[in-house]
């Protein structure tokens, strides 16, 4: 009889987790969009991200990301309540008189959980349409940051 009510907590905390995770997944990454006289830089929150989980697009007026990250297993542990998403989604869209170099923006994943976009202002005489843009690959911006940290510890 122990066993049976053991299986059903067990399938009940599952479920709640799945649930949960669900919820996460529809909604979007939390994030602040800042503005400076020479570009405009989006936060993103990124718990649990590696570079290599995030895609970053630049599509019409927005940022858009993605984030496809993993769970670690562990050793001697058995998943019991699997809460977290595991594909999470945010996009900001820029003021209308907005005008960047798409193609010179930059994606930085910080060790905080955050991401950077920074997409550097344009002349809007000198701008060119952008539909979309792909940011600059995370892992290297995360590894550029990281030497640059190493540099000034």
């Amino acid at each position: 009889m122990m066993g049976i009510a053991e299986s059903i907590g067990s399938a009940i905390f599952e479920n709640l987790g799945r649930a949960a995770g669900r919820v996460q997944e529809n909604k979007p990454l939390p994030a602040d969009l800042l503005e400076s006289d020479d570009a405009y830089l989006v936060v993103f929150d990124a718990p649990g991200a590696t570079a290599s989980d995030l895609q970053v697009r630049y599509v019409d007026d927005r940022v858009e990301v993605r984030l496809d990250r993993f769970r670690e297993f562990y050793d001697d542990y058995e998943m019991t309540y699997p809460g977290r998403g595991l594909a999470l989604d945010g996009a900001v869209t820029l003021p209308d008189d907005a005008v960047v170099d798409a193609a010179a923006a930059t994606a930085t994943l910080r060790d905080d959980g955050t991401l950077h976009v920074e997409l550097p202002k344009a002349d809007a005489h000198d701008a060119e349409p952008v539909e979309e843009q792909t940011a600059h690959d995370a892992s290297e911006d995360a590894d550029t940051a990281a030497d640059a940290e190493d540099d000034e510890a």
